[in-house]
C-alpha cells in the first residue's frame, strides 16, 4: 500500500503564505466581478483541495501550470501538502474541546472509463476519497442528485446544492469534489441579552438596523495603518491548534475595496497583520449575520493564470484516466455558507470539478463593525485559511 508523502515544515508554511496570498487575490476578483453588490463567503482551502487532486491526475504542461498556481514544487510536495491538511488542519476537534471539523473528498466517474489504479490508490492514501463509478451517459441527473445528496449530508444539511441544474449531462466524463464543515464555539461567547439594534452603513451611503453583539472585556485587537483587525479566538480545549476569526474593519466607510487590494498586496502580509495580545477595549460591536454564497469559478481562476484545465490542455487528465480517451476539460463549481450569532460559528462549503470533453498599537480601542468588513477563519499553528468572505449588508437575505 502507498505511503502518505511527506513535506518538510519549510515547504509547508511557503505553501500557505503563497495559499493565502491566493486567496486574497481570489478575494479581490470576486469583490470587484462576483460580489459587487451581495455578502461573499467561500473556502479557498476546498477550491485548493479539488484543484490538487485535478493536478495529481494530470501531467506536462496543464500539472506545471496547476503546481506553479498552487504554489508548489513538485507533484509529491503538493500531494503531501494535501495529506497533511486532511490529517492536521482538517482533523476534527470537538474530542478534545475545539471545534468540530470533517472534510470529505469523492470521485465519481464515468463507468464506461478505465481508470489508472496509480489514481485511485493516490485519492484513496493521501485525499481519502472513494473512487465511484456512475452512469453519466444514461442517468447524469441522478449522478447529480447523488452529488448534492453527498454534499448536504457531509456539510451537515447547510449546503443542499452545489451543482445546478444543467451542470452534469451525458457527456460528463468526472466529478471531483471536497465537503468542508466547521462548527467552533467562541472561546468567550457573547452575551444574548446585549445584543442590540444599531445601525450599520452600507457602500451606497445608506444603513439598515441589525443586530450587533456587544462586548467590553479586553479582546485581540490591534490598529494598523487604514485599518483595524479584531480576533475572535474559539474554544480549543485540549487541542493544540487555535482558530480564530478575524475581522478586518477599514477606518472609512467605503475602504474595503482598497482594504482588500492592501491585503493582497504581498505575500505574508496578511500574517504579519495579526492581533497577538488582548488589550483593554472601549467597546466591542460586531453585528451577527448569515451568508451563502455559490459561483462558478473558472472565468476567475482564468483571469489568475490558470486556464489549461478549463481548456483541456496537454496534459489535463492524462494520469486519471486511460490514455485512450479523448481531451477533458473542467467546470469548477462552489458554494459555501456561514453563520456568526453570540454563541459561535457554523461554516461549510463545497466545491466540485466537473470534466467535460475538450469538445465539450495599544490603547483602550473601539471596534464597532458598523460598515462593510472582511472576516476570515484561520487555524493559528499552521496560519491555513479555512474561510474568507466580506459583510457589505447583515441585513440581507441567504
Amino acid at each position: 500500500m502507498m505511503t502518505p508523502p511527506i513535506i518538510s515544515t519549510a515547504n509547508m508554511n511557503e505553501m500557505i503564505t503563497h495559499q493565502t496570498h491566493l486567496s486574497l487575490q481570489l478575494t479581490k476578483r470576486l469583490l470587484s466581478e462576483e460580489a459587487q453588490e451581495s455578502n461573499l463567503v467561500y473556502s479557498p482551502l476546498s477550491i485548493q483541495v479539488v484543484l490538487s487532486m485535478i493536478a495529481a491526475g494530470s501531467s506536462g504542461q496543464t500539472l506545471d501550470q496547476l503546481l506553479s498556481f498552487l504554489g508548489s514544487k513538485t507533484s509529491n510536495d503538493l500531494n503531501a501538502f494535501a495529506s497533511e491538511l486532511v490529517s492536521f488542519v482538517l482533523a476534527d476537534g470537538s474530542f478534545s474541546g475545539g471545534p468540530l471539523l470533517s472534510n470529505a473528498n469523492g470521485l465519481w466517474f464515468e463507468k464506461t472509463l478505465t481508470i489508472k489504479p496509480s489514481f485511485t490508490e493516490l485519492m484513496h492514501n493521501v485525499y481519502k476519497a472513494k473512487a465511484k463509478p456512475a452512469d453519466f451517459q444514461n442517468k447524469p441527473d441522478e449522478v447529480k442528485n447523488e452529488v448534492n445528496s453527498w454534499a448536504e449530508r457531509e456539510t451537515r444539511g447547510l449546503i443542499k446544492e452545489v451543482l445546478p441544474p444543467g451542470s452534469v449531462d451525458s457527456f460528463t466524463k468526472l466529478i471531483l469534489a471536497n465537503a468542508l464543515y466547521f462548527k467552533g464555539s467562541w472561546e468567550e461567547e457573547f452575551k444574548a441579552s446585549s445584543t442590540k439594534e444599531h445601525g450599520f452603513h452600507l457602500l451606497d451611503g445608506t444603513s439598515v438596523q441589525v443586530p450587533f453583539m456587544t462586548s467590553y472585556k479586553n479582546q485581540y485587537v490591534s490598529a494598523f495603518d487604514g485599518f483595524k483587525v479584531l480576533g475572535l479566538p474559539y474554544e480549543h480545549g485540549e487541542d493544540k491548534r487555535q482558530f480564530f476569526m478575524y475581522i478586518y474593519l477599514p477606518n472609512t466607510k467605503d475602504g474595503l475595496h482598497s482594504l482588500v487590494e492592501k491585503l493582497g498586496s504581498e505575500p505574508g502580509f496578511l500574517d504579519h497583520h495579526l492581533p497577538q495580545q488582548r488589550v483593554q477595549v472601549g467597546e466591542i460591536r460586531i453585528p451577527k449575520f448569515e451568508i451563502e454564497f455559490g459561483f462558478e469559478g473558472s472565468n476567475i481562476l482564468k483571469s489568475l493564470g490558470l486556464d489549461l484545465p478549463f481548456s483541456g490542455g496537454e496534459g489535463a487528465f492524462t494520469e486519471m484516466v486511460d490514455s485512450s480517451t479523448s481531451a477533458l476539460r473542467l467546470s469548477l463549481f462552489h458554494k459555501a455558507f456561514i453563520k456568526v450569532d453570540e454563541e459561535g460559528t457554523e461554516a461549510a462549503a463545497v466545491s466540485v470539478g466537473v470534466v467535460i470533453p475538450k469538445s465539450a498599537i495599544i490603547t483602550t480601542i473601539n471596534f464597532v463593525a458598523d460598515h462593510p468588513f472582511l472576516f476570515l477563519i484561520r487555524e493559528g499553528m499552521t496560519g491555513t485559511v479555512l474561510f474568507i468572505g466580506h459583510v457589505l449588508n447583515p441585513a440581507q437575505s441567504t
